[in-house]
């Protein structure tokens, strides 16, 4: 039985030019990583990134007086659902504390932001008079 070395030693031409096709594939591959302005020489193709924008928008409701777990029931809680509702939204994170709620919204990835700020802001505009009158109006930015 011939082992696979055999072959190369008694061709040793043979042995010779699968090193040389070995050594020129390794160079073609390497050769734009060491040196990147030699990349159009016949190097591997170099694609950009895409561009990616993961927005958020940040809506705020100051409740004066009113401990976090009033603010939570009466304006953080209903405020969710509604936004909830809207297009684009990738998850809802909220936080309640004492006279104030922030609720941020991360969207989808390159969703547009200002459609869905418009369509959170209307969708906050819905319920804005079920939230308490003592509450401030939210205030709705994108970050």
């Amino acid at each position: 039985m011939k082992s696979f070395t055999d072959l190369f030693i008694k061709r040793p031409v043979l042995a010779m030019v699968v090193s040389f096709v070995i050594l020129i594939a390794g160079s073609k591959a390497i050769l734009p990583i060491l040196f990147p302005k030699l990349a159009g020489l016949g190097g591997l193709n170099v694609r950009q990134y895409p561009r990616s924008d993961i927005a958020s928008i940040s809506i705020t409701t100051v409740y004066v007086g009113a401990d976090a777990e009033l603010v939570r029931g009466f304006i953080t809680t209903p405020l969710e659902r509604a936004i909830a509702a809207a297009d684009g939204i990738d998850y809802i994170q909220s936080q309640s504390k004492q006279g104030q709620s922030q609720i941020t919204v991360r969207l989808k990835l390159n969703y547009d932001a200002n459609k869905a700020l418009s369509d959170i802001s209307s969708k906050v505009d819905a319920i804005r008079r079920d939230l308490p009158p003592e509450s401030e109006i939210p205030v709705i930015e994108i970050q």
